[in-house]
Formats: C-alpha cells, sequence, structure tokens
C-alpha cells in the first residue's frame, strides 16, 4: 500500500513564493502518476498539475508559467514550486497518486492515494 505524507505549504503575500513536498512511503511502481490537487473555499477539488513516470507534465492555464511540478525519484518525493502566488490560490493543496499514466485522470476519484493536505493561504 502506498502512503503520501505532504510538508511545506504555509502563508505567504501576493507575489510570493512557496514549496510543497509530498513523500511517497510503501512501494511504488516505476509505473506511478501523481498529481497536485488544490481545493479553495466552497469549491471543488481540482487538478492543477500532474506528472508521470516519465517526467510529462500537464498544468491548469490558471498556474502555467507560475507552478512547477517535478519529482525526485531516488527519494520518492514529489514537489510543487509555486510562484507569483495569488490570494486565489488560497487552497487546502492534496497530493495523489494513482497506478499507471495519469495523463488522463483529472478528478480526485481516478486518484486511490492521498496525502493529508495542507493550507496555503496567500495574503493579499
Amino acid at each position: 500500500q502506498v502512503r503520501l505524507a505532504e510538508s511545506g505549504g504555509g502563508s505567504v503575500q501576493a507575489g510570493g513564493s512557496l514549496r510543497r513536498s509530498c513523500a511517497a512511503f510503501g512501494y511504488i511502481p516505476h509505473n506511478y502518476g501523481m498529481a497536485w490537487f488544490p481545493q479553495g473555499p466552497g469549491k471543488e477539488r481540482e487538478r492543477v498539475a500532474r506528472i508521470d513516470s516519465d517526467g510529462t507534465t500537464t498544468y491548469v492555464d490558471s498556474v502555467k508559467g507560475r507552478f512547477t511540478i517535478s519529482k525526485d525519484t531516488l527519494k520518492n518525493t514529489l514537489y510543487l514550486q509555486m510562484n507569483s502566488l495569488k490570494p486565489e490560490d488560497t487552497a487546502m493543496y492534496s497530493c495523489a497518486g494513482t497506478y499507471g499514466s495519469c495523463a488522463f485522470k483529472t478528478t480526485g476519484s481516478d486518484f486511490g492515494h492521498w496525502g493529508q493536505g495542507t493550507q496555503v493561504t496567500v495574503s493579499s
């Protein structure tokens, strides 16, 4: 069974940067896709970035050029570098994992493994 443990996040002023980390424990197969899902107040959970085992990534338009998803395979750790943060980025951010590619897995129900979630607050 895969377990995901997150760290990072916190509070920052608009324009600032934060980095989120998500460590994976247990048996991690080679073909394992991971993503970040923020959920803002009163909003649905939305996949904003994903990365597959071959390193291919996809971003939602609202974070393109500002957020970067990456992973360290040796450390089994997923990262989300968030730059030029905006108040509308405020949300509970959770990492998620799934067996196989996550290229076409865009909803929370497509992912079977979840981190505990950490609040990111951006003040204006």
